[in-house]
């Protein structure tokens, strides 16, 4: 296994980690600035097939907040240390397997969320997840 890897760019530190699906565009899986760590928004690849994970929606939550769980370790940090989410939704009627599958990952306090319905997603995803952590310092 590759092990996590950081490119620090003036006050920017940016993460990346084979535990965590690729970019597959011109972006980072996260940055840093500071103690704060912004994630980039995980769909629900698998990281080794870059394949989307099959199943319902439960199955797709599940694995982006697998992908989010090591991105925030390739950080330092975990998903106790997100703060807010932003969750992208084809189907808002998806928002109370969401909160089931949140529950399970999340203890209290919860990170502030909004959620989103939106027309499309890449690669055909049902839901898609971005982070804003704060690391402990």
């Amino acid at each position: 296994m590759t092990p996590p890897s950081t490119q620090n760019t003036a006050d920017r530190k940016i993460i990346a980690t084979p535990d965590a699906p690729a970019a597959i565009g011109t972006y980072s899986q996260a940055v840093a600035v500071g103690n704060l760590v912004f994630l980039s928004g995980q769909i629900p690849l698998d990281p080794s097939s870059m394949e989307l994970k099959s199943g319902d929606i439960r199955a797709q939550t599940q694995q982006v907040f697998d992908n989010l769980s090591a991105v925030a370790r390739a950080a330092g940090g975990s998903l106790s240390d997100l703060v807010k989410l932003t969750v992208y939704l084809l189907d808002l009627g998806n928002f109370q397997v969401v909160n089931e599958v949140m529950s399970e990952c999340f203890d209290e306090p919860y990170p502030a969320r909004a959620a989103i319905g939106v027309a499309a997603l890449p690669k055909g995803a049902q839901v898609e997840v971005e982070a804003v952590m704060v690391i402990p310092g």
